[in-house]
């Protein structure tokens, strides 16, 4: 099968200019003008935009947490994200008590076998660090091709600091990556117990209990112990201005820490937690909504490169019969997640591009080529040649109102319902096949479900 895009504007993370592309098979294989070879598709793409597929590296599908599931699996979730414009996803594996890297990864490739519609590989997430776990790490790195790690320093499943040691010196021996989810346990346990002598026990509440200092104090600590090691940090989900200041004090000090941060922390605050009848539920996710302060340090951070990466932390309950089935009357029993997977690329445009708060070069970066070379995915987040043909055309006049009926995640809501977009997704190819298209007032799936695969990522240089 072979496609042939024309007249479009081809962004990369350093450029733009007017090109055509040829796609033969699963690669890009020419970049030119006029181009005018056969093809059996082709696609005038005059007017719109040619964009690496985006990247998600942080989704939790298939997800047991706080008495429930995340309700996407591999198949909703990746469709999801195929009309979204994400052609790629970093899903995170839970280890379970007792269990090997290698048996979780192989337990969460077998739901993903035959169901998911884009490429997909895994992090690993350490939560029974037995030695033999570390030990492993190596072998995760240099053989099973899932080079990044994930460690909590809260909830009951955290690692302690001589756990983060052990695992930073592995990881900068090997050429893995560490990624954090960074908050003061001790913080977040005490605002807890005072806001339950309170009787405060609403949605709001929620952020009142995880303050920014909690992530704060977090990042500094794991920091220090970059710093002792001599190795490297990814935070996840970066929330707070306060962070933020943190992460760039220490990188001014030569310590390797990147960050990422989500649309959720870009642009809704903790206003949100005071929406009546419960609705304050929808936005409870770990760590919380922040402050318009921090929305806009964080968009600072993202356009001037001190934060690197886009991701959702897409992990979705239902607002009725998940999100109130434990927790109406404590907000701690409220499933922690939101919905994300597939307006992550259209809200960047609108709320980014359009608004003139980064460039559409930078929006490819932080999306896609930051992403893929952060995360080893060597064939993947760039237009050019050789390159897998992740491709999104995207339309940047084209209207949508954000309606969870148009939409394709597995939940009844979604957090930006009426939000009005600029840009949306023309036509989605995954490695060369269309999965995705605009048809008259929304984008729908197209392509086939169970042919995206796992990929071996490539140890962090």
């Amino acid at each position: 099968m072979s496609v042939l895009i024309k007249g479009g504007l081809i962004v990369t993370s350093t450029e733009s200019y007017k090109a055509d592309l040829l796609i033969e098979g699963e690669k890009i294989t020419t970049i030119g003008t006029n181009l005018t070879c056969q093809a059996d598709e082709v696609v005038d793409a005059r007017g719109k935009y040619i964009l690496p597929g985006a990247i998600d590296p942080h989704t939790h599908l298939c997800m047991p947490f706080m008495g429930t599931y995340a309700q996407d699996d591999y198949k909703s979730g990746t469709i999801a994200a195929a009309c979204g414009g994400v052609t790629t996803i970093v899903d995170f594996q839970i280890q379970h008590k007792g269990e090997s890297i290698l048996q979780g990864l192989e337990r969460k490739k077998a739901l993903a076998t035959g169901n998911v519609v884009v490429d997909y590989s895994l992090h690993p997430a350490i939560t029974d660090p037995r030695p033999e776990v570390i030990e492993e790490v190596k072998a995760a790195i240099q053989d099973y091709g899932t080079p990044s790690f994930k460690i909590f320093m809260v909830y009951d499943f955290r690692v302690d600091d001589g756990v983060m040691v052990q695992l930073l010196e592995q990881t900068k021996k090997y050429g893995g990556l560490v990624q954090v989810h960074a908050e003061n346990p001790f913080i977040i346990q005490h605002m807890n117990e005072v806001l339950a002598a309170e009787g405060k026990l609403d949605p709001y509440y929620h952020a009142v209990s995880r303050p920014n200092i909690a992530e704060e104090e977090a990042i500094a600590r794991a920091a220090k112990l970059v710093e002792f090691t001599d190795s490297r940090l990814y935070v996840v989900h970066l929330s707070s201005r306060e962070g933020l200041e943190k992460i760039k004090e220490f990188r001014k000090r030569g310590i390797e820490i990147y960050a990422e941060t989500c649309p959720q922390y870009l642009l809704l605050d903790e206003e949100r937690y005071k929406e009546p009848d419960f609705n304050g539920a929808k936005y409870v996710m770990s760590p919380p909504l922040r402050t318009k302060e921090s929305n806009e340090a964080l968009w600072s951070g993202l356009s001037s490169g001190d934060v690197q990466v886009l991701s959702t932390d897409h992990c979705p309950f239902d607002f009725k019969g998940k999100k109130d089935m434990f927790g109406k009357d404590d907000y701690k029993k409220i499933p922690n997640g939101a919905p994300g997977i597939e307006t992550l690329m259209t809200l960047l445009h609108s709320e980014g591009v359009v608004k003139g708060r980064l460039s559409l070069e930078r929006m490819v970066d932080v999306l896609s080529t930051s992403t893929a070379k952060m995360f080893g995915l060597k064939d993947k987040g760039a237009i050019a040649v050789g390159k897998d043909a992740d491709i999104v055309v995207f339309d940047p006049e084209q209207k949508f109102t954000i309606s969870q009926s148009k939409l394709h995640m597995n939940v009844d809501y979604n957090p930006y319902e009426g939000v009005e977009i600029a840009g949306m997704p023309h036509q989605v190819f995954s490695r060369g096949l269309k999965v995705a298209e605009w048809r008259k007032d929304q984008v729908v799936f197209v392509g086939e479900v169970g042919r995206g695969k796992f990929i071996k990522r490539a140890p962090f240089v």
